[in-house]
């Protein structure tokens, strides 16, 4: 590979990086043709990219962006996950790919300017997907006004229930 051709891949990484809400450090050592296809597949799926790259590459693409947090962790047999809108769907189909593949390493990650390792990763997947979430807080949201209205139509309505029973009351007098 010429110098033009790092330069453009390092490039178009840094602009990936500069794009996505999520970056996934992983380790690929001892995967498969097969399983590589796989997870890229599930990544895909999740609305996520997934590129091995050369260490050299990614320090350089990671200069000017958050990722520059993590290129101490640069070593080694290196790829990246990247997604640009939920963060969820990446760190979840990373998560249960590696429970069934003992050979495959999450390494670290960079979310939104901050650093998380594995353990953060982790609970990250064991959240609700972001249409999940968003549905929740509209529940949420919908209820408040629901609950106003309701409240507000039963002081009328119990109203017009002693004024009912005074007429039935003067009605049985008379």
């Amino acid at each position: 590979m010429d110098i033009n051709d790092k330069k453009r891949i390092a490039e178009d990484l840094q602009e990936r990086f500069k794009k996505s809400t999520i970056v996934i450090l992983t380790d690929y050592k001892g995967l498969d043709v097969s399983s590589m296809n796989t997870l890229r597949r599930k990544l895909r799926e999740a609305n996520a990219e997934y590129q091995v790259a050369k260490n050299s590459l990614l320090v350089r693409a990671s200069e000017g962006n958050d990722v520059t947090l993590i290129k101490d962790q640069f070593k080694g047999p290196s790829a990246i996950a990247l997604s640009y809108d939920d963060p969820v769907g990446p760190a979840k189909v990373l998560t249960d790919f590696l429970k069934e593949n003992k050979k495959f390493e999450i390494k670290v990650g960079v979310l939104n300017g901050k650093v998380i390792d594995f353990n953060g990763i982790k609970a990250l997947s064991s959240l609700p997907s972001r249409e999940v979430l968003l549905a929740q807080v509209l529940s949420a949201m919908n209820a408040v006004p629901t609950s106003l209205v309701t409240a507000l139509s039963d002081v009328p309505r119990r109203l017009l229930n002693v004024l009912q029973a005074i007429k039935d009351q003067k009605e049985a007098q008379a």
